[in-house]
């Protein structure tokens, strides 16, 4: 039967500054380059969790950026590649939100993304989320249910960093395939997203039932509706988005360790 409670008031925290954040990525192509340029060193995980996929690493508080724990889905113990999806992204959430470490200021997904020509984007486009998060497969038509399905979660407030960043603002939708059916395309339509993907509503429904602001960082790798296929568009520019997550999110970090309270 449906809770009956009354939901838990949802808000949007303005972040202007961190001590200490988790990042969440779910393809090991995507988090090594920005791995390698915080030098972050391997982290064990909890011995309940030794068994899992998820790989963590972790960088100390410098002055340009945060006390950092990066977690990635790691392999896939039985299909043997990434653990792209919510299952997976919800479970490395988990686990790097229940490590013997303060509570973090803030979790962010950061990860490639599709978009849309309708909506003006551009390969290379990178948008930080906003307002809220979205998910745009999960359709369950019955009382108390529908809500949950939407999963309208708050993105936490980064609006301040934007600009000087160069991200544009957007609701990012999740759902647990690659391409875009003729109903998730409706659904998505009239949830107003402008970023497709996979794992950041997994992540923002762990992150709130931790207490931790959500946010997302996400690079346009392919465009879903061009006459191109959108694994080809994936497969070309790969390598050139996981580049710029690396110098968003680095840039990001320092913007989320300036102290300019004087």
């Amino acid at each position: 039967m449906p809770n009956e409670q009354d939901p838990v008031p949802l808000q949007s925290p303005i972040i202007d500054r961190a001590e200490r954040v988790v990042i969440i990525m779910a393809m090991e192509a995507e988090a090594a380059p920005l791995r390698d340029a915080l030098g972050a060193q391997p982290l064990e995980a909890p011995v309940w969790a030794s068994g899992l996929p998820c790989r963590l690493s972790h960088a100390s508080k410098t002055r340009r950026r945060p006390d950092v724990v990066l977690a990635v889905n790691g392999t896939d113990p039985i299909y043997g590649v990434d653990a792209v999806g919510s299952t997976a992204a919800a479970l490395t959430a988990h686990v790097a939100l229940n490590l013997d470490r303060p509570k973090p200021d803030l979790v962010l997904s950061v990860g490639t993304a599709g978009g849309w020509l309708r909506a003006g984007a551009e390969i290379g486009d990178a948008f930080l989320a906003w307002p809220h998060f979205a998910c745009h497969d999960r359709r369950i038509p019955l009382p108390g249910f529908e809500v949950m399905g939407l999963s309208e979660l708050p993105a936490a407030d980064l609006r301040s960093h934007a600009s000087a960043l160069g991200c544009r603002l957007g609701i990012v939708s999740s759902g647990d395939s690659f391409d875009e059916s003729k109903t998730d395309r409706e659904r998505i339509i009239a949830n107003g997203a402008e970023v497709k993907e996979m794992e950041a509503a997994a992540v923002a429904w762990v992150g709130h039932l931790h207490g931790v602001p959500t946010g997302a960082l996400k690079t346009i790798t392919d465009l879903v509706d061009s006459p191109v296929a959108t694994e080809a568009q994936f497969v070309e520019n790969l390598a050139t988005a996981a580049e710029t997550l690396r110098s968003k999110t680095l840039a990001l970090l320092e913007c989320l360790a300036r102290d300019d309270r004087g």
